[in-house]
């Protein structure tokens, strides 16, 4: 494990603490006028997805997880589990949904993500920032009521909900913030 100091961290370095795996969220290095300097962090459990404040002493050692991403194609469901295949060796795995997180509600079958690896355990899957689906169920479209700002529920081929304009009808294809998890624009 490499060892860095409170003064080297950056957003998005996973932190093999005492208790776990942390990923940094954001961080802010402080100096008071009186005593000594610290770095206020926001840490998310790998894990558990909890996110919690942490304050660390400036330049005290952390361990840095060493992380492997491989790009890996999604796939089928198999039971409650996700099946991806490494692109280069075919080998197949299965990922749990708790591992997933959101990135669950945005998975189409022969979709590429990047899986993340710590100790050959599967801690993460990413995905892009926007995803393209097709709508499965709407209400019918309102044509020409677009100044309004309605909006109406719609569901996605892999099963979420998300709020559409009220022109947006069955079986059109629209471009989602898998981030937000809201509607960016009909494709």
């Amino acid at each position: 494990m490499p060892a860095i100091t409170t003064n080297d961290l950056k957003t998005g370095i996973t932190l093999e603490l005492d208790n776990g795996l942390f990923q940094v969220v954001e961080f802010q290095h402080v100096k008071p006028g009186k005593g000594g300097a610290f770095v206020r962090t926001k840490l998310r459990n790998v894990k558990s997805g909890n996110v919690f404040d942490r304050t660390f002493n400036a330049g005290i050692r952390v361990e840095q997880a060493i992380i492997r991403r491989e790009d890996m194609q999604f796939l089928y469901r198999d039971g409650d589990d996700y099946v991806f295949m490494n692109n280069e060796s075919y080998e197949q795995m299965n990922v749990a949904p708790v591992a997933l997180g959101d990135a669950a509600d945005y998975l189409i079958e022969g979709m590429t993500a990047q899986v993340a690896f710590h100790e050959g355990e599967i801690i993460g899957v990413e995905i892009p920032a926007s995803v393209e689906l097709t709508i499965t169920e709407t209400e019918p479209g309102l044509q020409g009521d677009r100044k309004t700002g309605a909006t109406k529920p719609a569901t996605l081929e892999t099963g979420k909900i998300v709020n559409v304009p009220l022109f947006i009808e069955q079986g059109e294809k629209i471009r989602v913030d898998t981030r937000s998890g809201e509607y960016m624009t009909r494709v």
